[in-house]
């Protein structure tokens, strides 16, 4: 041992302690288990002093690799006659020292391990020398590599110090310093190194689930029938509920009127609701644009002819979820009957499933292409993605924590008793919400409660996302003295459409809740990731459009198992490393990838037509052209 420990050369930043450290007895060493492995393995001390050479000579043609100036050929050809030199000198030592066969096949396997190593080097490097335009995070994950190398070979020690210790040539000190990693971190299974270009954690985070090749599929066939120049009548609507059930109300209704040839006027608003927001079609939609571009499918007009204004209309309310069958055989009669038709309710009107795949298509060229928020609407809402974006990425969060929802849902977990008894009083008094009296907790254990903004702040800080995360909500006020506190202690970073614009762009907004809202789905729809808290008609009709769009991220919360860890945290029950590890297991196939919508026993069991409009209007694209269009017309 002695004689060996004379031949090892002085690397700069490791000493001949270290390395007699390195190969010294398992029993007499309190090192870590890495280099416990080598001298276990019993492995010749020559082999250690080539790898120290090697290992020295690595990081020399780093630095040479990375340096740049005017003789770059005259550097590549030197490098080059200095590599095979030294390799050859260290393949020369190596083997006249071998003992017998059994070292010797270990040392043969080790010089190849180190040849393919230097090979990866001079790839790297010759690129380098070739552009000196070369990233800093080149360098870095180009010596990141070079770490985890070194030490699947027992000498993760050296070349950490080295790491830590010598910048590149092409790099500051001072930017290198704020960049720089110790062991430990390094060691860390889930340690996050996105700053050096190495995609981790926290980039797969804001990655998009894999689509498997599908995408939206709508247009219309050569076959397809376009809409008639005569009408079997005229379509009067009106829109209720609040702008998402309105918006997917309508779409039925351009559907419907497909199925009977019928000429659809543009529906009007619902006024009378929670909101009580005034808005017509025109302040908040593009009329123009909705009646262009499904002017191919159906008829639409602003307003019913003059012909017909006298005309006493037949006031009716569709049977909820009804086939296009229940339209021809019963409505369209009376359509004839009567020339003018209105309908009362638009609201989940037509089925979800087992419609032909023209009427679903129509839908979706409804939903998603033909309604187009006014001017006023999509221009701040452009500005709005901008200020939030801010070179970065950020999250729209459909907290459903709203006065509204709360009392209708009988859920008042997190609220003080005065705000609970606030809820009752107005679930009482709101005469057409059939249950009154609700047992809160019991609703949350079975997943059925909005979750409040603490138990929101737990599940997006368990799935990784850092406290400096910009997070957008989406949503009206939240209820309760105090209530976003808990989610602004974990994320400082949270916003609205009421802090991001000014008071002077939200003045049109004022008194319009149905416009405000449009600001938020555009927002909701732009997101980098949507989160939303409940299945409200929002979270249900953003999630399809972002499906349709592209499968973007959205993250649907498993709120029954996710109230079940939160309660046995709180209780003390798990640390919070189990917690975590058990929320990432719940949610990492609930990303929003492709899923056909689920059927039911019945249609209210049913996943809806618009949070999830496939199959229907999402294809697989080596699919595509076996898709049959069938027309009913």
């Amino acid at each position: 041992m002695g004689n060996h420990r004379q031949d090892i050369p002085n690397v700069e930043g490791v000493s001949r302690k270290d390395v007699a450290l390195v190969v010294q007895s398992p029993r007499r060493s309190k090192l870590p288990a890495t280099r416990r492995t080598l001298s276990n393995k019993r492995m010749p001390e020559v082999s250690v002093t080539c790898m120290i050479e090697t290992v020295d000579y690595v990081e020399e043609a780093t630095d040479t690799a990375n340096r740049t100036g005017t003789a770059q050929e005259k550097q590549s050809r030197k490098l080059d006659r200095s590599l095979w030199k030294r390799l050859g000198g260290i393949l020369h030592h190596t083997f006249i020292n071998k003992k017998n066969l059994r070292h010797s096949a270990f040392l043969l396997c080790t010089t190849m391990a180190i040849i393919l190593i230097l090979l990866k080097i001079l790839s790297v490097g010759q690129l380098s020398i070739e552009d000196a335009q070369l990233p800093e995070f080149t360098v870095l994950s180009h010596e990141l590599f070079l770490m985890k190398t070194a030490k699947q070979l027992g000498a993760n020690r050296m070349l950490t110090q080295s790491l830590v210790k010598k910048p590149a040539s092409d790099m500051s000190s001072k930017a290198f310093e704020s960049q720089k990693m110790t062991s430990e971190e390094f060691e860390s299974e889930e340690i996050n190194v996105s700053s050096f270009g190495v995609l981790r954690q926290e980039d797969e985070l804001w990655s998009k689930p894999n689509s498997d090749g599908f995408e939206q599929c709508i247009d219309r066939p050569k076959s397809y029938k376009r809409a008639r120049e005569g009408t079997n009548g005229y379509l009067l609507v009106n829109a209720n509920g609040g702008l998402n059930q309105m918006r997917d109300g309508i779409c039925d209704m351009v559907a419907i009127a497909r199925i009977m040839n019928a000429t659809l006027v543009i529906p009007s608003l619902d006024h009378r609701s929670f909101w009580a927001d005034p808005s017509a079609f025109k302040d908040i939609f593009d009329v123009d644009h909705f009646i262009e571009t499904l002017k191919e499918d159906v008829r639409i007009v602003e307003r019913l002819p003059a012909s017909y204004a006298k005309v006493e209309p037949l006031s009716k309310a569709p049977v909820s979820w009804s086939k296009d069958s229940y339209y021809k055989e019963e409505i369209l009669p009376l359509l004839k009957k009567h020339k003018v038709i209105y309908f009362t309710h638009s609201d989940s009107r037509l089925a979800n499933n087992n419609l032909p795949v023209a009427i679903q298509q129509v839908r979706c060229r409804t939903c998603y292409k033909a309604f187009k928020f006014s001017d006023s609407i999509q221009q701040l809402s452009n500005r709005l993605v901008h200020r939030m974006r801010n070179g970065d990425s950020y999250i729209a969060l459909h907290l459903r924590y709203e006065k509204d929802m709360l009392a209708f849902t009988g859920c008042s977990n997190g609220l003080n008793v005065h705000e609970a008894k606030e809820l009752r009083q107005m679930r009482h008094d709101t005469k057409h919400w059939k249950e009154k009296d609700i047992d809160g907790e019991e609703k949350r254990r079975q997943g059925a409660c909005p979750l409040t903004p603490r138990e929101t702040a737990l599940l997006l800080k368990a799935l990784g996302f850092s406290s400096s995360t910009r997070i957008y909500i989406a949503a009206g006020e939240i209820f309760g003295n105090g209530s976003l506190d808990s989610l602004k202690i974990e994320f400082p970073n949270v916003f609205s459409h009421s802090t991001l614009a000014t008071e002077e762009e939200l003045q049109p907004f004022k008194g319009y809740q149905n416009r405000l809202a449009a600001l938020d789905y555009s927002l909701a729809l732009e997101s980098d990731v949507f989160v939303y808290t409940y299945d409200g008609n929002m979270g249900k009709a953003v999630q399809g459009h972002r499906r349709f769009e592209g499968y973007r991220k959205t993250i649907s919360p498993d709120r029954q198992s996710l109230v079940k860890l939160i309660d046995s945290l709180d209780r003390g029950e798990i640390p919070w490393e189990e917690f975590e590890i058990e929320v990432r297991k719940l949610h990492r196939d609930r990303v929003g990838g492709p899923d056909p919508r689920e059927r039911g026993d019945n249609p209210k069991l049913e996943e809806i037509f618009y949070a999830n409009p496939f199959p229907g209007c999402i294809c697989q694209r080596n699919h595509l052209n076996r898709l049959q269009h069938k027309s009913i017309m």
